[in-house]
């Protein structure tokens, strides 16, 4: 009686994850640079700095070369970085570099804290303030695919 029920549960057990797998694939995935564009298109003209007071709320890669950081739940900034950022789409955490609570374009960094190595950092070559609330509605008429503030937050250094 006892192997019975456990044979069904692994049967049922493989169904389910044969579903969960199939779902996966049907829904339509957000390129990068479909995440960008999006972005982008709700991007404010280059700042010189923002203010930052050692945390980020959240943060969502957009390639390896782009990032949106938010220090608040309703202030984002379109972060453009020069070159490409190693692991930047893989990492599990990041930090920002700052002096006097601001953090300026061309001289601060993104720090990829990548898993059993040291943080690689990334030069910030352009901040752009970002419209949250156009991001959001964008997001809701898109929600399968819609990107979001999808990383968990890290203490800045």
């Amino acid at each position: 009686m006892v192997s019975t029920v456990r044979r069904r549960l692994r049967i049922a057990a493989a169904l389910l994850a044969a579903f969960a797998l199939a779902a996966c694939g049907t829904f339509p995935r957000t390129t990068d640079a479909e995440k960008y564009a999006l972005y982008d298109a709700h991007a404010g003209a280059a700042v010189d700095h923002f203010r930052y007071f050692g945390s980020i709320n959240g943060w969502t890669p957009l390639g390896d070369s782009a990032l949106a950081v938010w220090t608040r739940p309703s202030e984002a900034w379109l972060l453009d970085l020069s070159g490409t950022c190693q692991d930047l789409t893989f990492t599990p955490a990041i930090g920002l570099t700052s002096r006097m609570n601001r953090v300026n374009a061309r001289f601060d960094k993104v720090l990829v804290r990548s898993r059993g190595s040291i943080s690689m950092p990334c030069h910030i070559q352009q901040i752009r303030p970002l419209d949250i609330k156009a991001i959001r509605a964008a997001e809701k008429r898109n929600p399968e695919g819609a990107p979001s503030m999808d990383q968990a937050s890290d203490a800045g250094t």
